[in-house]
């Protein structure tokens, strides 16, 4: 079995879920009392956060730069960035490192291909749903992607960075993003990508009239996968 390197705390909130998914899936593959090897580095969020907040994404990479190094050095097989948004750097982390990273946007673009669906909405942050890095990659997959408006790309950037990512969770915000998704389907999508790791921590598939594809388990049993060969 690979060691996973994981590079989380973006946040924390939906690091966890990463670890658990992991180690579910391990369990389920092996049997028994089997479990990952994985190490995790976990970040200081609020240091990213003001990074991306200020548009400093060359110091976002170093930060996440300096975190794969160490993982190499500590026996990482593997690197694992729980995270969409700062996928916008993976090519830094690339550089930086000899390990291989396994993108999260490849990871549901492999999900997305065993269902018949050709137009998805993209749910995330504003820098996710907005810049080039995510959406060309799975458009490169062949994939039509649609984003919700400007007011509701507010909304939506809002809710994550104010509500989710620390922890709370509210029953108005479970409905503003039910009819962020609606309207996405609307406008002809098929199947909706939870962007951002703390997206499923508020809504789940009855909260949608299409399948929703939640990138963090998505990228965590391709994970536990990958490490088993």
């Amino acid at each position: 079995m690979k060691t996973i390197g994981l590079i989380g705390g973006m946040s924390w909130e939906s690091t966890l879920p990463y670890y658990r998914t992991i180690n579910e899936t391990i369990r389920d593959e092996l049997g028994g009392l089997h479990s990952a090897r994985l190490l995790l580095y976990s970040v200081d969020f609020h240091e990213i956060e003001r990074l991306q907040h200020a548009g400093d994404w060359g110091g976002a990479g170093e930060a996440m730069a300096s975190a794969a190094r160490s993982l190499e050095a500590g026996g990482a097989d593997f690197l694992v960035l729980c995270t969409n948004t700062m996928h916008r750097v993976a090519e830094v982390i690339e550089r930086a490192s000899a390990l291989p990273l396994l993108h999260i946007a490849d990871a549901t673009a492999d999900a997305l291909s065993h269902h018949a669906v050709h137009r998805v909405g993209l749910l995330g942050t504003r820098f996710t749903m907005e810049q080039a890095f995510y959406r060309e990659r799975l458009s490169a997959r062949g994939f039509d992607v649609v984003v919700p408006d400007d007011a509701d790309r507010d909304d939506v950037h809002r809710i994550i960075y104010d509500e989710l990512c620390q922890g709370i969770i509210r029953d108005e915000s479970r409905e503003c993003y039910r009819q962020v998704m609606s309207r996405l389907v609307d406008e002809g999508a098929e199947a909706i990508v939870l962007g951002c790791t703390e997206v499923a921590l508020l809504v789940d598939g009855e909260d949608a009239s299409v399948p929703l594809f939640d990138t963090a388990a998505i990228h965590a049993r391709a994970a536990a996968h990958h490490a088993l060969g």
